[in-house]
């Protein structure tokens, strides 16, 4: 059998390239090596990237399966040629349910991660609710923009509890209890902060949430993918997240989770199309509609098929993987950055035993450090961010810093290239 490196990448990713003959168990059993994982990336043959924060390369073993789909839209039906039909869109909603430990019926396609906290909102009518919503200092700033438009056209009461002021940047969940209360509706949160990576105490802050009635919605596109998640053991309610990041797929593709027992009951539907019903004998229903069960009365119209396709393949990887063994993998190298960069002057504002793969540092002179890896990589390898966060008293502050999220593609020699050309 003769096997393209592409392919020779992918099927050598579980175990040495000279192995690619082996069952597939047994390259199970073996454990993924990472330099043939590195490899299935490409990108990271032609520049360094330690930022899949921001978005992901692509895999050799996704474009194959966005090339057969495309193969099908150009040339039709064929030897070589696949659609994304409701055989591929229900595994990839299995795939999704079993990487956060929900039920696929709980699993809705969306475009992206605010298109789902926005369908969730939208669903139980906040803009209409007495009550309050709490947020944190280290939310994603969408998510922001989203409640204090509420706040300003709704009149709903927004309740931001800072981060904490001095060392590392986290937030207190005795704050969000302080925070919370009966007339809380719903408490938002970004999982894992996409500012440094921050694994917010869920479990903590959703227990008493619901001791006080409200509901929990968790923004995990900063986990997903990379940090074990399992949605009811941490008391998550709704959570939505894009393909683009740790999922390793493509923009205008993404999951929403609504937990079962909540659907159309507190997160009722609030758009329609043709994605929530079946018509009767395949006639084109005009007055009678069989409704779809489950998360999917929250879709509505068409969604990106090949993105669809791509996060397909990507979470068959992805499962292959392991998301202990892909934690395991950046944990050295996220290790060893919140060790090295402060003694280069770059104070860390993420914990030291923070359990995900984002780590991100202050910038005492921030056009200088850009201008030290322009002049090294002539382009961009790490996230630099300027975050804003407004005071009670109303004040703006915004500090600068940079962050640094390593995935599977990543090795420690590309972690000295960095810390080279900052030093």
């Amino acid at each position: 059998m003769n096997l393209s490196r592409r392919e020779l990448c992918a099927s050598a990713a579980f175990g040495a390239a000279s192995t690619v003959s082996r069952t597939p168990e047994s390259l199970q059993a073996a454990g993924p090596d990472w330099s043939v994982v590195r490899a299935a990336f490409p990108w990271l043959g032609n520049r360094l990237w330690l930022t899949a924060a921001d978005y992901h390369p692509i895999g050799v073993h996704s474009l194959k399966a966005m090339e057969k789909y495309l193969n099908w839209r150009v040339y039709g039906p064929g030897e070589n040629s696949v659609q994304y039909g409701p055989r591929e869109q229900r595994e990839t909603k299995e795939l999704f349910a079993e990487l956060i430990h929900a039920k696929p019926s709980e699993i809705a396609f969306v475009q992206s991660t605010t298109d789902g906290e926005n369908i969730v909102v939208a669903g139980m009518d906040l803009a209409r609710m007495k009550g309050n919503v709490v947020i944190d200092d280290l939310h994603y700033q969408a998510s922001k923009y989203l409640y204090r438009m509420l706040q300003e056209e709704a009149g709903i009461e927004l309740r931001v509890v800072r981060r904490a002021r001095k060392g590392y940047w986290t937030i207190d969940s005795r704050d969000m209890e302080k925070a919370i209360d009966r007339n809380t509706r719903l408490v938002s949160l970004a999982l894992v902060s996409n500012i440094n990576g921050y694994l917010h105490d869920v479990r903590t802050t959703a227990k008493c949430a619901h001791e006080h009635g409200a509901y929990v919605y968790g923004d995990i596109i900063q986990g997903a993918g990379a940090t074990p998640i399992d949605v009811r053991d941490m008391g998550i309610d709704f959570a939505a997240c894009g393909a683009y990041k740790w999922l390793m797929g493509d923009f205008g593709f993404g999951f929403l989770y609504v937990r079962e027992e909540l659907q159309d009951s507190v997160v009722k539907r609030s758009r329609y199309g043709v994605r929530q019903f079946s018509s009767p004998n395949r006639a084109q229903a005009d007055s009678k509609f069989n409704l779809l069960p489950g998360a999917a009365r929250y879709e509505s119209g068409s969604f990106s098929n090949i993105g669809g396709v791509c996060a397909h393949a990507s979470l068959q990887f992805i499962r292959k993987l392991g998301v202990e063994n892909i934690r395991a993998h950046a944990k050295p190298l996220t290790d060893r950055l919140h060790k090295e960069l402060p003694a280069l002057g770059y104070a860390a504002i993420t914990p030291p035993d923070n359990p995900t793969p984002i780590v991100s540092f202050l910038t005492p002179d921030y056009q200088k450090t850009i201008a030290k890896l322009d002049k090294a990589f002539g382009t961009t390898v790490v996230a630099f961010r300027r975050w804003e966060f407004t005071e009670l008293s109303g004040e703006v502050t915004i500090v600068s810093g940079m962050r640094i999220s390593p995935s599977v593609y990543n090795n420690q020699a590309d972690v000295d290239r960095l810390l080279n050309a900052l030093s």
